[in-house]
C-alpha cells in the first residue's frame, strides 16, 4: 500500500464526498479517484479493499469534526454558566452542520457498521472517545451540569443536526436556534433537580 499521506487524505476526503452524495453502493474506487481528481486506479493503491476504505473514512470524519485549539480555548473563557453552555452547543451544531457531507457520510457509515464489524469497532471507539472527552471537558470546567447532561445534549443535538441536514424544512433556522437554547436549559435544569 502506498504511504503518501497527503494523497491518502485527499482520497479519503474524496470518499467522504462520494459516500455522502451517493451512499455506500456508490462508493467505488473509481468514484473516489474521480472525486479526488487523481488517475484511475490510484485508490486501489492506497486501500486494500472497500472495508479498509470504510474504516479509514470513519476515522477521518472525526478528525475533521474536532474543534480547533482556538475554539477549545474560547470554550474555557468567560463565565461558565448556562448561557455560555448554550453558546458552546450552538458552536457544535454549526460546526458539524457546516461539514454536512461528513455528517451525512457518517450516517451512511453507521448503517454500514451494522454489517461490517471492523467499521463498527472504529466508529464505536471514535464516538465513545468523543463522548468521554466531552464529559472530561465538562467535569474539568466550571460549566453547570454533569456527565448525564453531556450525554443528553449529545443525543438531542445530533438529532437536530440530522433534521437540519436531511429535512431542512422541518425547523427554520430560528426554530433550530431556539431549540438548542431550550435543550440546554431543560437538560441543565434536570441535572440541578436530580443533583
Amino acid at each position: 500500500m502506498r504511504e503518501n499521506r497527503e494523497r491518502r487524505l485527499a482520497l479519503i476526503d474524496g470518499a467522504i464526498e462520494v459516500l455522502a452524495r451517493e451512499g455506500a453502493r456508490g462508493l467505488t474506487f473509481r468514484a473516489v479517484d474521480t472525486q479526488a481528481g487523481v488517475p484511475a486506479g490510484t485508490a486501489s493503491n492506497y486501500f486494500a479493499n472497500r472495508d479498509d476504505l470504510f474504516t479509514q473514512i470513519g476515522g477521518r470524519i472525526y478528525d475533521r469534526l474536532l474543534p480547533d485549539e482556538a475554539t477549545m480555548a474560547r470554550s474555557r473563557e468567560g463565565t461558565q454558566d448556562e448561557a455560555h453552555y448554550a453558546r458552546l452547543m450552538h458552536e457544535v451544531v454549526d460546526r458539524v452542520t457546516a461539514f454536512n457531507s461528513g455528517y451525512l457520510a457518517l450516517l451512511e457509515l453507521r448503517l454500514e457498521a451494522t454489517r461490517r464489524p471492523e467499521l463498527r469497532e472504529v466508529l464505536t471507539r471514535r464516538i465513545r472517545a468523543d463522548i468521554d472527552a466531552n464529559i472530561a471537558h465538562q467535569a474539568g470546567s466550571d460549566l453547570p451540569g454533569d456527565s448525564t447532561s453531556v450525554v443528553l445534549l449529545y443525543l438531542a443535538l445530533n438529532w437536530l443536526i440530522l433534521e437540519r441536514l436531511t429535512l431542512p424544512g422541518v425547523f427554520s433556522e430560528e426554530q433550530a436556534h431556539e431549540l438548542v437554547d431550550a435543550t440546554v436549559q431543560r437538560v441543565l435544569r434536570g441535572s440541578r433537580e436530580s443533583g
